[in-house]
């Protein structure tokens, strides 16, 4: 290589990172209004299978396969809103009790914690604020989830919008497309639909076994399981996790019911991601483990938690595209598991 082709690799270098540098930023920015359009794309690969079903089985026409299609979302997001709702007003009615456990909680700790006895004389009344925890907090909090619920569902709207006109468009096209983007369809749609009835399955599971141990907000739990499960790894702990709070500040969960509502959900999480999971999925977008990981940070630190969920398809479409050029074909290589053991 002569010194005027390193040149040129070096500038070609720098540019491909001032320019991700800045496309990272234009997402940044753009972030509202590409959002909910990109959750739209990724919804409609997920709702195509239901139209191509009414409209190949049943002989539906395609712009009623589409409408009814729709209808059957609308349902379904004003069924989660209601279980939302129900679950706030839960918690309000609740917030008595609950601020009852938590001082009882505090006053068990603070008897049985023998602080006086390693020269620490009054360091039990540390814990004093804690116990005077106004109800009054708990109030603030759910006004403050209630917006941010409402803030969502306003956002929930436009994706419906966009899903709608994408469906729409997809239904009336014939033709079947070949390519780059025939690939990055198959495999983005293939992953969605498969990890979507391997999270519904989880989060289920995870409902039926809080509401049988007689947890509050089981359903609510079961559901933020189902959207947990999009985000690898990480969104499995979480879900186990989330209980926690409500398990711990409920009078009537016994000892034995917390620890298995922990436990349980856990070894779900465990025989799902680890057994179940890895089977049905394979390695249908062909991601490393490492390159998942940072693009979960990536994705995180531009979209917070939707980004989050969008992550890997997001990253798959990237690699997919990558392998097309020779200057990003390394690249390609370095996220995915095909490439690393070459």
């Amino acid at each position: 290589m002569n010194l005027s082709d390193r040149e040129q690799r070096i500038q070609t270098i720098c540019l491909l990172v001032l320019s991700t540098i800045a496309t990272a930023a234009a997402l940044y920015w753009l972030g509202p209004i590409l959002i909910p359009f990109i959750l739209a794309l990724f919804l409609t690969l997920v709702l195509t299978p239901l139209v191509q079903v009414q409209t190949r089985v049943l002989r539906i026409p395609p712009s009623l396969a589409v409408v009814s299609t729709m209808a059957l979302l609308s349902v379904v997001l004003m069924l989660i809103g209601g279980l939302v709702s129900s679950s706030l007003q839960e918690l309000s009615a609740n917030s008595a009790a609950y601020q009852e456990q938590i001082s009882l909680t505090i006053e068990r700790a603070r008897d049985a914690l023998p602080l006086e006895r390693f020269g620490l004389p009054g360091a039990h009344h540390a814990l004093d604020p804690l116990s005077a925890i106004p109800t009054k907090s708990i109030g603030q909090l759910l006004v403050a989830t209630t917006n941010a619920i409402l803030d969502l569902l306003s956002k929930g709207f436009i994706v419906m919008i966009f899903t709608f006109f994408l469906l729409a468009g997809a239904a009336g096209t014939q033709a079947r497309d070949t390519g780059v983007r025939a690939e990055i369809e198959l495999r983005v749609k293939g992953y969605l639909v498969t990890q979507t009835s391997i999270s519904a399955g989880t989060g289920i599971l995870v409902w039926l076994v809080l509401a049988y141990l007689g947890v509050d907000l089981a359903l609510v739990f079961g559901m933020f399981t189902f959207l947990l499960n999009f985000i690898p790894s990480i969104g499995s702990v979480i879900a186990v996790l989330l209980p926690l709070p409500v398990v711990l500040v409920s009078p009537d969960i016994t000892t034995t019911q917390a620890v298995l509502a922990i436990a349980v959900p856990g070894a779900i999480q465990l025989f799902i991601g680890n057994i179940i999971a890895p089977k049905v999925l394979g390695d249908a977008l062909d991601l490393h483990p490492v390159a998942i990981l940072l693009a979960l940070m990536f994705w995180g630190a531009l979209w917070g938690i939707v980004g989050m969920l969008l992550a890997t398809p997001i990253t798959a479409i990237l690699k997919i595209l990558m392998e097309r050029f020779d200057l990003t074909e390394p690249l390609a290589r370095m996220l995915s598991v095909s490439g690393q053991e070459r």
